[in-house]
């Protein structure tokens, strides 16, 4: 999953950054209004969390141009603003949440995982597609009753997969998801960790398209 975090402190952003890594998140961090603006147009992220305090364009501003673009990509507004009208007017604004500051990162992972389930239409943290289930609040994957042991990447991949089992996901989507903006990835990085996964599971859970992309039948075996 491809997060958008736009904060210009230096030592929180670097904080939640390093927070979101570790739980498999690619993050991409921007410090300036107007680069947020122009990465929300764009529409290359999962999710976007945003503060309001920016450089260069307010976060406001930010999320109210960037739904009158027509930008759908789920917005966290992150703020010390917590009077009772700045939550309106986020909210009306386009923001699907907000988060007052000072928040603990636990609270964060939290509700990033509730706006991807219902980004996905999930209503649990557990998904399942055949003989796989993959727990988000736990990071445990089962495949035919017994735990697998993957990588951070490894999960992120098959968590975009499964979230649209029966669905090909095109190769520059998984790319930007598990890349991000700000990383040079290698022509054949997305394959070989389609590979190491397969083996991990089996060959025939994760089928390829072509020239395409990827999918997971909603019934692998």
């Amino acid at each position: 999953m491809h997060i958008i975090l736009v904060e210009d402190d230096t030592q929180l952003g670097a904080a939640i950054a390093r927070a979101l890594e570790r739980l498999a998140y690619t993050v991409t961090w921007l410090r300036d209004g107007r680069e947020a603006l122009s990465a929300l147009r764009d529409q290359t992220a999962d999710l976007v969390l945003l503060d309001l305090g920016l450089p260069g364009k307010d976060g406001m501003e930010v999320l109210t141009e960037a739904r009158r673009s027509h930008v759908t990509t789920p917005v966290m507004v992150m703020t010390a603003r917590d009077g009772l009208d700045d939550r309106v007017r986020g909210l009306d604004a386009g923001a699907d949440d907000y988060l007052v500051k000072p928040f603990h990162l636990d609270e964060l992972a939290a509700r990033i995982r509730s706006l991807t389930r219902r980004a996905q239409g999930l209503a649990a943290n557990r998904i399942e597609a055949g003989a796989l289930s993959l727990d988000l609040g736990t990071s445990e994957v089962r495949f035919r009753g017994e735990r697998v042991e993957l990588t951070k990447r490894e999960f992120a991949l098959l968590q975009i997969l499964m979230e649209r089992a029966g669905r090909l996901v095109r190769r520059e989507g998984l790319e930007n998801s598990l890349y991000g903006l700000d990383n040079i990835v290698g022509s054949s990085a997305l394959e070989v960790l389609v590979h190491t996964l397969r083996r991990k599971l089996s060959f025939d859970t994760i089928q390829t398209v072509r020239g395409f992309g990827y999918m997971i039948p909603r019934e692998p075996q």
